[in-house]
């Protein structure tokens, strides 16, 4: 039996309700809260590490749906805009990340997969749906921001880390 948190069940539940009523992205301002966490690898990343860049940070995880039908195209907007001054940052929010690991091996990425274990990341970030994604400009300042996912929102991704990417 999968051991679930309670930020995960409220998680669930809020993503539930979103997809219900449409998951939507909204403008957002203010900076980014910078973090540290352990990278797949064993590592640290953080995000002052890609000070200058657009970022866009993915919370995820291996029992979100829409999550898992995302990744790829995540990866495809990663492979695309990489060498642009575009980090893809994915962060999984799960307290056992053992079947992160599984389920990267049946859908690889390239991009950095950070474990925000105790959710303290996902809790800067007022994380209240799976996925979420936040798109940070080049001045570290928090613009877009995600709610849930269904298909065709990597378009909007995408046009929105053009026009960062342009500024």
């Amino acid at each position: 039996m999968r051991k679930t948190t309670m930020l995960g069940k409220i998680i669930g539940a809020a993503a539930s309700v979103l997809l219900a009523i449409g998951a939507h992205a909204d403008d957002v301002s203010g900076p980014a809260p910078n973090f540290t966490l352990k990278s797949r690898d064993g590592g640290t990343v953080s995000l002052e590490d890609f000070a200058g860049d657009v970022v866009l940070i993915n919370f995820w995880a291996t029992w979100c749906g829409p999550c898992r039908k995302e990744m790829p195209h995540l990866e495809a907007l990663h492979q695309r805009y990489k060498n642009l001054g575009f980090t893809l940052l994915g962060i999984n929010v799960e307290d056992d990340t053992r079947g992160v690991e599984k389920f990267l091996k049946e859908t690889p990425v390239s991009f950095p997969v950070l474990l925000d274990p105790a959710n303290e990341v996902s809790g800067l970030y007022r994380v209240v749906a799976m996925p979420t994604t936040v798109i940070i400009d080049r001045n570290g300042q928090m613009r877009y921001i995600h709610h849930g996912y269904q298909s065709g929102y990597e378009h909007q991704y995408q046009a929105q880390i053009r026009e960062l990417l342009r500024e």
